[in-house]
């Protein structure tokens, strides 16, 4: 039976700074790969959400779908939350959100944004996952794991709870370059070297965390459960 695994981001970029590389290697192995991104991006950038350019979250929903192609993944959604504005939205309408996804798809794993980043948004989606993931009996969802996303998670230099704790580590060393080839997708949302967001500092992460464990590149990520 064809593995099912949901990834759940915040914002369009999100997915792929935080596990592009694990998705195109499971993409690679034969599972199905899903993307769920709740937020819109870009609207925050101007001075209240009307003022901000519709033709700059229809170009993001684009660079997702390009993302996602390269990836390998079967399917991407973008929701179009206010960005940056999560915490105004109830959380029940996000956490449905969520729910209708597992319900459609079915996935044993979920990967989504760490619930101790700077950015509000990642941890209201880490909120809402952990709820749409309740563990009751028949439950699909049977391992969930949070993603560090470079310019976010680091930024919050360990004062914010949950701190980000690097558990468990994908190779991703053949799955690398692709990795960057679906963040050239985004070119709006990087920034030169020496931004965390810049492909050289992302690349430099995944060979931090590879060499922490002995393989060229990987990605980390913080157990929030696991059934074996």
């Amino acid at each position: 039976m064809t593995a099912t695994e949901l990834v759940v981001a915040a914002h369009p970029d999100d997915e792929v700074l935080g596990c592009g590389g694990t998705i195109a290697r499971r993409a690679a192995e034969g599972a199905e790969i899903h993307i769920l991104i709740l937020g819109e991006g870009a609207t925050s950038r101007a001075t209240t959400r009307a003022a901000g350019d519709p033709a700059m979250t229809d170009h993001l929903v684009e660079c997702a779908q390009r993302a996602a192609g390269v990836l390998g993944a079967a399917s991407v959604e973008v929701s179009g939350l206010p960005d940056n504005r999560l915490d105004g939205v109830d959380l029940l309408d996000v956490v449905k959100r969520i729910e209708a996804h597992i319900e459609r798809h079915r996935p044993a794993v979920v990967y989504t944004q760490h619930g101790g980043d700077v950015n509000v948004d990642h941890r209201r989606i880490f909120e809402a996952v952990l709820a749409a993931t309740r563990p009751q009996p028949g439950h699909p969802v049977r391992e969930v794991l949070a993603y560090a996303v470079n310019s976010s998670t680091e930024w919050a230099f360990g004062t914010l709870a949950p701190v980000f704790r690097a558990e468990v580590f994908v190779d991703i060393s053949s799955t690398l370059a692709t990795k960057s080839a679906a963040l050239a997708c985004y070119p709006d949302e990087l920034r030169p070297f020496p931004h965390p967001r810049s492909i050289e500092a992302v690349e430099a992460q995944a060979r931090t965390w590879g060499a922490a464990v002995g393989v060229a590149a990987a990605e980390a990520f913080s157990v929030v459960r696991s059934i074996r």
